[in-house]
């Protein structure tokens, strides 16, 4: 079974206009760093319905 990887560690591999692109250091998916902070928003509200549930 594949683990999912939280891209723990990235760092920043281009700018470009308004756009900045970082790699994961661990899988080495790269990705639009805004999509990077709304995994990291979309993280934190799944622990905050978990914690709300107990």
């Amino acid at each position: 079974m594949a683990t999912i990887c939280k891209h723990p560690k990235v760092r920043v591999v281009s700018r470009h206009d308004d756009a900045e692109y970082v790699e994961c250091l661990e899988c080495g998916e790269v990705f639009d760093s805004e999509e990077f902070r709304d995994m990291e928003i979309e993280e934190t509200a799944e622990k905050r319905e978990v914690a709300d549930e107990y």
